[in-house]
This record gives structure tokens, sequence and C-alpha cells, in this order.
């Protein structure tokens, strides 16, 4: 079966099914896969070589776009999942309180392997007795009343942030991105070629948009990062609060209050990461036994002052 090929006509046969089945997992692999496919299409007269030439660089400049994801695209990805976010949790209301997680967010990125983004990190509190927190790519990190109560002093609240901090430097939302959903962003636009897009095209490239949204998001509440990924940002955390100041026994501190405060089967911590005894276990295999954090007096002050609403509750 032909049909003549991807200048404004589909293209059928081995060549387009090798192309549009395999997963893409970066821009090399990419270039080799329809280069490979490119030749066989030419080969067998379904496409002539100057086509075959023409989408091998269509592609791999493709790939550059949606593989390989701009900070400015994340931004904008980032932005519609905390958008999604702050649909389902209702900020909370207290500029202080705000103000506060902000400096602390800020001093802490400065010290992270990423410390600035596009759009720069913005940190929010959310208004929930559910205990969580996410990190939107990009930049934008949410903490919930309920996490912060599990913070008794200063350190342990940096932990959570820089915890978050090392989710957005490892760019672990973008990679729950669907690979599927890449290949049909690639494969729509392979097959456009030079030409305009059109209302299926739109609603193609539309609809990938948003399932990738739905990824991260349900990533983000539902399903939760790999024990891999949770332990990358501990460890992340560790050495982001090192460099600033802060005791990373701080971590082990929080962690520990969640231990005693999450509820089994809820919809927080305790359904999206992994346990809290086993996350304590890798901290100290890096930081070694654990000591009581001794918080400055000033610095505990500064903490109830600006939190004393949530943490007093």
């Amino acid at each position: 079966m032909k049909s003549n090929a991807f200048a404004g006509m589909t293209v059928t046969g081995t060549a387009v099914l090798l192309f549009i089945s395999l997963s893409v997992s970066g821009c090399k692999t990419l270039e080799s896969i329809t280069q490979v496919g490119a030749s066989l299409a030419a080969s067998q007269g379904l496409i002539t070589e100057s086509q075959a030439q023409s989408i091998t660089k269509g592609a791999s400049a493709v790939a550059r776009t949606f593989e390989d994801i701009t900070p400015e695209q994340e931004y904008y990805i980032g932005r519609t999942v905390g958008a999604t976010l702050t649909g389902r949790y209702k900020p909370y209301n207290d500029e202080k309180a705000n103000y506060f997680i902000n400096i602390i967010g800020q001093t802490l990125a400065r010290a992270s392997a990423l410390p600035e983004t596009f759009g720069g990190y913005h940190f929010l509190i959310l208004d929930s007795d559910e205990i969580a927190a996410f990190a939107a790519p990009g930049g934008l990190i949410f903490v919930t009343r309920g996490m912060i109560r599990c913070c008794k002093h200063e350190d342990a609240l940096a932990a959570v942030l820089a915890h978050e901090i090392g989710h957005i430097q490892g760019k672990h939302g973008l990679q729950a991105i669907k690979k599927s959903r890449v290949t049909t962003a690639l494969t729509t636009l392979a097959l456009e070629g030079a030409k305009s897009f059109g209302k299926k095209e739109l609603a193609e490239l539309t609809s990938t948009f948003e399932g990738s949204i739905s990824d991260i998001t349900s990533t983000l509440v539902n399903n939760g990062y790999s024990r891999s990924f949770e332990r990358d940002a501990d460890m992340a955390a560790v050495s982001i609060l090192q460099a600033v100041g802060y005791d990373p026994n701080g971590l082990v501190d929080m962690l520990s209050v969640m231990k005693e405060q999450l509820k089994p089967g809820g919809l927080d911590f305790a359904k999206t990461h992994p346990s809290p005894e086993s996350r304590i276990s890798d901290i100290q295999k890096r930081i070694g036994k654990y000591a009581q954090v001794r918080t400055p007096a000033s610095r505990q002050a500064r903490f109830e002052a600006a939190l004393g609403k949530i943490v007093g509750n």
C-alpha cells in the first residue's frame, strides 16, 4: 500500500510504523529512528530522497524543541500545572507567612544546582490540612498548612523547601510526561512538515499538551515520584541546607513528626511518598547519626512570628 508522503499526504508502510511506534529517549535517538524510517520509506518508493532528507532535518529540529524542553517552555508548563493545583487547593491568604517562606526559599534556591529559572522561584502556602508539598516545573513550589505543622523550627521548614527545590533542579516533573505524548507531538509535526496546521493537527497538539499537564499533576497529587527521585531530592536538600547553614537534621525532624501525623490510606504524603522511616534511613547514611537541631533563639522567634497562626494551631 502506497501513498506519497510527508508533504501533504499520509504515509503508510513499515517505515511509518517504525517512526511512530518507537518511544523517544533523546534527540540522537529520534534522529537515528527518523533517518532509518525515512530511508526505508524512500527505498519503498513512498517518498523521494529529497523528502527523506527534509524529514530527517525537520524531526531533528522538533526533537530539540520537545525533548530538550527549554527553560521558557518549562516555565509555561509549570504555570499551567500551578494553576491546576491552585484550582484544587485554595491559596493561604497570609501575606506575612507567604513572604517568610519566599525569603527562605529564595535563599535556598541560590545554593542549589539550579539557582535561576526562566520565571524565577516562587513559593506559596496552600490552605489545606493535608500534609503535602508540590514542585511544579520551572520553580513554582507549594506547601500546605498541614505540611508546615510538621515543622517545629525553621531548619525543618527549610528542609521541606529544599527537598522541593531538589525536584525542580532534577526536572522530575517534566520526566513525568509520558513518552508516548512526546512521540505523538513529534509525529504530528513531522507529518505536517512545512504545512500550516489544520484544526485536526492543532487539536492533537492541544490534547497532547493537556495530557502532559495531567501527567505531571497526577504524579504530584495522586501517584508520587519514584523512590529514586525522592531520594535524589532528599540528597539535594541535604547539600542545599548545608551550603546555606541550616542543619540537615531538620529534614529528619520533619520526617519524624510527619511519621506520627500521617494517616494510613490518606490523600497526602502517605500515599505519594516513600515511608518516612525509609527516607530517614537514607538521609542518615549521608549525614551520619542523628543529632538534635540547635536552633538559635532569634531564628526560632522569627519562625514563630511569621508562622505562629499555622504552627500554633
